[in-house]
């Protein structure tokens, strides 16, 4: 019998590291964002971290003559950050509407509900809440008919979310009416 080989996977995401232009902008805008905190910080280079990491960004001052990058080219699309709680995700989206960071589109991708924000590079950065108890059920969407006739999901009013949540409702009616409130061009192209 053939031993079966060990499956290695990564601990955890460690961190993110950001060549930029606008290093200040990023470094208050990912500071705001991720309550982060500078581990080591000069005019050249920043780290930090918002929880027990050493650091999760790290943002490398670049000169100005360096080209923009081209929003059209291949790129990472975006990363995402799961919440514990309906609460945490809306507690945050409503801290950062008081910064005046909105979210370019806010979506229920049946799987989970998710924020898309625009760092001041114009990196999108997802602030996510699982819609499912477990894993399993989340996988299961995928192949739900509801997925498979709109992968990409639902636009909702992140104001109505806030308002019924607050309100007391449950989750997903709170969800639901927040779909209806919703403009439904705001939704990306794909």
């Amino acid at each position: 019998m053939s031993e079966e080989k060990k499956k290695i996977v990564p601990a955890y995401m460690a961190h993110i590291v950001f060549q930029t232009k606008r290093y200040k902008e990023m470094v208050d805008w990912y500071t705001t964002v991720f309550h982060a905190e500078p581990m080591f910080a000069n005019e050249k280079l920043t780290f930090m971290t918002y929880d027990d990491e050493h650091h999760r960004f790290a943002f490398v001052n670049m000169p100005p003559e360096c080209p923009d990058k081209d929003p059209m080219s291949p790129a990472v699309a975006h990363y995402a950050y799961t919440y514990g709680s309906a609460d945490d995700l809306l507690s945050t989206y409503e801290r950062l509407k008081g910064e005046g960071i909105v979210p370019r589109w806010a979506i229920n991708h049946w799987i989970t509900t998710s924020l898309y924000y625009a760092d001041p590079d114009g990196t999108e950065v997802e602030l996510q809440l699982d819609n499912h108890p477990t894993p399993e059920e989340s996988k299961a969407v995928f192949s739900s008919e509801a997925y498979l006739a709109n992968p990409i999901g639902n636009a909702f009013d992140p104001d109505t979310l806030l308002q019924q949540f607050r309100a007391g409702k449950d989750y997903a009616q709170c969800l639901r009416e927040a779909e209806a409130a919703a403009d439904p061009s705001a939704l990306p192209v794909v």
